[in-house]
């Protein structure tokens, strides 16, 4: 067992260590005056950068949480490792060949555990390198040429290709010198009932390193169908494999992240490679983990964001399910996340890698550089499952994406995106939009003050084809007015004879038009050729107990009328019915017109101005009748 590191020779890897090359590779340092540098500090959460470096003393300290010292411990603390390991770890980084007071230099045998477990994994990433060009690895060059790599990517990339046999690089790593123990330690083979044996086999692999460059686990993608495994196989959390704390290609990325003040968050190693090879350096991937409040600090120190606009953060997802799943994942961390936060879905349900495959580099840098506002997307998709060209499908949307909008957190934003909602409805009233916001911000206050949960989106409307449940308000004038020509159409249908004239839109709920669709199923009032036996006929037409109940609600229910009911009282209704018709038929069209970009959406704006045209001219048609008759 090695003794004490000579004091001499910690003094030179002292020297030989600049601090701020050092911690730079863990964080972005700013000039912050007088011969010092400012960062985000790693060791705590904050916005503000309070953790300072003075390279000519070669010393650091956080004015934030206290913490400081020199180049040893900030690199004992970041990667939880003792001082003996520390000064190896920098010693074999410097060139420095350490002694110890009983003498000698240092064997590999006597280094510190995390040393040796990053030089497994060096010497592993090495022996997958040089077996991808191996005639048996002939499948693993065949994938990446599919997806547009060649081996000049992969060497740039550090791919490589895990052989199919059991023990292929456990014999390697042992011939090396390295234990079965230490094999499994480093999650680079399995224990066996007859030693250890490869964790990886007949896989394609990526070096996930750190983000100073050391490699401490991979990526391993199986090749094989009769491979019962999973489609990706990381390195299993290891003393120095952390995968939350660790995002795949950030050693490459960090200098232009830093420099663009922009990350680019990707699902997978093959998008990571198509991003950086179109134009993309600041792609990062997660490691067989979603992501989450450590990768968001990870993130935080290389931009160093402080809460300003500069800093981007832009998720790419696929566009199917799932994806849509991962962005809302990504919507709950964007409120630890100080910076801007975008999100990249291209239409068709591209990956970055099939995009550039498919359609070039211009397309997948077009696709990062298109990005939305998180918020924008997460409030369109979700407005995006109701109809908005009724009242009522527009009134759920606004529920669903006021309840958005509310959580939040800067006033600002919210009232401008409070503004954008109402512009995407089409509804034209700022003021009524900014109260349901309110509403529903007070309402998520107030739940959790009381420990509750904040109430779901509510489901989008319910269909026309059945008397189901929906908001039903007999305080409503226009719901009375319908519910009085349904009464009349069902209890005398002599005296409605304009009521065949009205169709599903005259409707403003679902249970009224489901009996308007079982009178029409019946001929309409003109089939009404018995009035005695007529409403139960409808009765026993109705296809559920649900709209047979309601029809003989409809059939008792006293048509309340000042007076006797005349046929000149059920014309009345329905033509007040027709116009307020038309009238919720050109709100619609109208909202529909200014949710379209004229420039963008040229012929459907088109098409939608000359229905609204249409539509006004039906109910001026409609009221000159009106008049006519009175």
């Amino acid at each position: 067992m090695a003794g004490r590191i000579r004091d001499e020779d910690i003094a030179l890897v002292r020297e030989r260590s600049p601090i701020a090359e050092v911690i730079g590779e863990y964080l972005q340092l700013r000039n912050a005056g007088g011969g010092s540098l400012k960062g985000l500090c790693p060791f705590h959460d904050e916005k503000s950068p309070s953790f300072n470096v003075t390279p000519s003393r070669g010393l650091y300290h956080c004015f934030g949480c206290g913490v400081g010292g020199d180049v040893i411990t900030f690199v004992q603390e970041m990667e939880h490792i003792s001082f003996v390991e520390s000064v190896e770890a920098l010693a074999a980084k410097a060139g420095v060949r350490l002694r110890y007071e009983e003498g000698g230099y240092t064997q590999r045998g006597d280094q510190g555990q995390r040393q040796r477990l990053i030089e497994a994994h060096r010497i592993a990433q090495e022996f997958y390198a040089e077996k991808l060009h191996a005639p048996e690895a002939r499948h693993a060059r065949k994938f990446l040429t599919d997806r547009g790599f060649n081996g000049s990517h992969a060497a740039q990339f550090g791919v490589g290709y895990a052989p199919g046999g059991w023990e292929a690089l456990t014999s390697h790593l042992r011939s090396k010198g390295f234990s079965d123990k230490e094999i499994v330690t480093a999650g680079l083979g399995g224990q066996g009932r007859r030693g250890a044996y490869d964790k990886f086999r007949d896989r394609l692999v990526w070096p996930v390193r750190e983000v100073t460059g050391e490699t401490v686990g991979f990526g391993a993608r199986k090749l094989s169908e009769s491979d019962d495994g999973p489609k990706y196989l990381n390195t299993p959390e290891t003393p120095i494999f952390k995968k939350g704390h660790l995002l795949y290609g950030l050693d490459m990325a960090k200098r232009e992240m830093a420099r663009e003040g922009r990350a680019v968050v990707v699902e997978g190693y093959t998008d990571v490679m198509a991003c950086h090879l179109s134009g993309v350096p600041t792609a990062v991937a997660t490691c067989g983990t979603s992501f989450g409040e450590d990768h968001v600090k990870l993130l935080r120190r290389i931009l160093f964001d402080r809460g300003h606009t500069k800093a981007k953060v832009v998720f790419t997802f696929d566009g199917d399910a799932a994806g849509r799943k991962a962005a809302v994942r990504a919507f709950a961390e964007e409120h630890n996340f100080a910076g801007q936060t975008f999100v990249a879905v291209e239409p068709g349900g591209l990956d970055p890698c099939d995009l550039r495959l498919q359609k070039g580099t211009e397309a997948v840098e077009h696709l990062i550089d298109e990005a939305k506002p998180l918020y924008e997307f997460m409030v369109r998709e979700v407005i995006a499952r109701y109809d908005l060209d009724t009242v009522e499908g527009r009134i759920a949307a606004l529920d669903a994406g006021a309840e958005i909008v509310a959580g939040i957190r800067n006033e600002g934003v919210r009232k401008v995106y409070a503004v954008e909602l109402d512009r995407w409805l089409g509804l034209m009233d700022e003021e009524f939009v900014q109260r349901r916001v309110e509403q529903h911000a007070r309402g998520a206050r107030t739940a959790g003050r009381a420990g509750g949960r904040t109430r779901t989106a509510p489901a989008p409307a319910a269909s026309a084809g059945a008397a189901q449940s929906a908001p039903y308000d007999l305080r409503d004038p226009s719901l009375q007015r319908e519910r009085q020509a349904l009464k009349i159409a069902i209890q005398a249908p002599g005296l409605a004879s304009g009521f065949d004239e009205l169709d599903e839109d005259a409707f403003s709920v679902p249970q009224h038009r489901a009996v308007l669709g079982l009178l029409r199923e019946q001929g309409g009032v003109a089939a009404a050729d018995d009035p005695a036996q007529w409403a139960a006929r409808l009765r026993e037409a109705a296809p559920g107990e649900a709209l047979r109940s309601f029809v003989t609600e409809l059939a008792v229910e006293r048509v309340e009328v000042d007076g006797e009911l005349d046929e000149r009282y059920a014309r009345n209704i329905i033509d007040t019915i027709l116009v307020h018709s038309a009238n919720r038929a050109e709100a619609n069209l109208k909202s529909r017109l200014a949710r379209l970009d004229p420039a963008a959406d040229a012929e459907e704006y088109n098409r939608v101005f000359a229905e609204l045209l249409a539509a006004g001219q039906r109910k001026r048609a409609v009221r000159e009748r009106i008049a006519g008759a009175g």
